[in-house]
């Protein structure tokens, strides 16, 4: 089953997240994207991120360096996250040369960019409505 098209689980996902953790869209300070790199899932996780976060926090996704892990997938780019904040900086996605026309979100490309924030989401989104997103926080 695809996903919605308007990614309507996807945004429940992040929102009750959102209100799980007690911290509200503002906090976020960036976002390791599900980013499969296929334009129907993209455009519909960027229409939720533009909805969700409209201060437009820096995107990464590490899809392009790892490929699909398939159930993995959310433990590493998890990890990944929690290294970002760690370091203070966001990672770029590999093999980005531009994104989808109409996106609107900050996708960081090229290198990685300094960018200190103590709360990221890590987004995992599945065919049939599988939706997770993890709320993480520097300590």
């Amino acid at each position: 089953m695809a996903p919605h098209p308007e990614g309507r689980g996807a945004e429940q996902a992040v929102r009750a997240a959102l209100v799980d953790a007690d911290l509200g869209p503002g906090d976020v300070g960036h976002v390791n994207a599900h980013g499969t790199s296929t334009r129907q899932n993209d455009d519909i996780e960027a229409a939720v991120l533009r909805r969700v976060l409209p201060h437009r926090p820096p995107v990464t996704s590490a899809k392009g360096t790892l490929g699909h892990t398939l159930g993995a997938a959310g433990v590493i780019e998890a990890a990944l996250t929690v290294l970002a904040l760690a370091e203070g900086t966001v990672p770029p996605t590999a093999g980005l040369r531009a994104t989808g026309t109409g996106m609107d979100i900050d996708v960081v490309g090229g290198t990685a960019r300094n960018h200190p924030s103590s709360v990221a989401i890590s987004n995992s989104f599945g065919f049939g409505g599988h939706n997770a997103v993890a709320v993480l926080a520097r300590a």
